[in-house]
């Protein structure tokens, strides 16, 4: 993922995926980066062969790897370690406790290539390492909004400063649906094409309303109106309404907005005193549900219309 990038200092520092890392040698390459969510065990390269080495890529050794050079020849190991580390390997982790050879301690040293220790077996925690790099290395961006759970549909409110958004948002928490974000939407790219939106954690459960100030919808609501993260599957768009501009009417044109790469539907709601954008938020999250099962009433209103106009015979008219 181009751009994204994260310093071994920062691996070395993680604690809440469990990753138990320690520092055995070559803390001056804490600064190296990793920018590859994808894990590499250097078996072949151990042996001499680095054709296909990654090095931004972790480097994992396990059982194998230390026990085959613990049992070469020194000569072949000072040569073979010596090519590996002439790469810019971003850093080393040995799995189940084991002591690396002094020989790699050294070398890493000198090449300033973090060694890191775990007490996990290879296999957890190839796991658990992939999974924070993925969480990590996600392509991100801000948006300035509302988020919220409307019937299980991600409805990420938008508009101007001003228009509404959190009222409306209100509305909605009171009607019994659920705040994931009030005026700062933290947004994360998960593969292959899906948006996944959260709060800050400063402002996570809380909600502005001019006149009132910031008010907690986790306390005023309790925990059934909240949620953490959620999939944005919609982005409602609220303006103001302009008597001169034509709305759409049918809705057959579905429209679409790009987020790092994922489009989602677009839908423009104009705002006027009458409307009732609870109700109306809530039928376009149906609406949505009903065209994720193949039902486009829009478009089958369309076809019903053209279909009786192609059937009605010519000199019909009314006169």
């Amino acid at each position: 993922m181009d751009g994204i990038a994260l310093s071994i200092q920062e691996l070395l520092s993680e604690t809440n995926y469990g990753l138990a890392l320690t520092l055995l040698a070559g803390e001056r390459g804490l600064a190296n980066r990793v920018s590859s969510s994808r894990i590499q065990k250097p078996g072949l390269a151990l042996d001499g062969y680095t054709e296909h080495l990654h090095p931004d890529r972790i480097q994992v050794l396990g059982n194998t790897e230390i026990s085959f050079l613990n049992e070469i020849d020194i000569n072949v190991a000072t040569e073979n370690l010596g090519n590996l580390c002439s790469f810019p390997i971003a850093c080393f982790i040995v799995t189940k406790g084991l002591r690396p050879p002094q020989l790699l301690l050294d070398l890493a040293e000198q090449n300033a290539i973090p060694v890191l220790a775990t007490p996990h077996q290879s296999s957890t925690f190839i796991s658990l390492i992939t999974k924070f790099l993925e969480e990590r290395l996600l392509p991100t961006t801000y948006m300035h909004g509302v988020l919220m759970d409307v019937l299980g549909v991600g409805v990420l409110l938008t508009g101007k400063s001003g228009i509404g958004k959190s009222e409306c948002a209100l509305d909605l928490v009171i009607r019994g649906h659920r705040l994931v974000a009030d005026d700062m939407v933290f947004i994360k790219k998960k593969m292959p094409a899906v948006l996944v939106g959260q709060a800050e954690e400063s402002i996570q459960y809380l909600m502005e309303i001019r006149g009132l100030g910031i008010i907690s919808i986790k306390d005023l609501y309790g925990v059934s109106s909240i949620r953490d993260k959620k999939i944005i599957d919609i982005m409602l768009e609220l303006v103001e309404w302009d008597e001169s501009h034509e709305y759409d009417r049918l809705g057959i044109d579905d429209r679409t907005t790009t987020i790092l790469g994922v489009d989602i539907p677009h839908i423009y709601i104009p705002i006027r005193p009458g409307r009732n954008l609870g109700s109306i938020i809530e039928v376009a999250a149906r609406n949505y549900l009903l065209k994720g099962m193949g039902y486009h009433s829009a478009r089958d209103f369309q076809e019903l219309l053209l279909a009786r106009i192609e059937s009605r015979p010519l000199g019909d008219e009314v006169e």
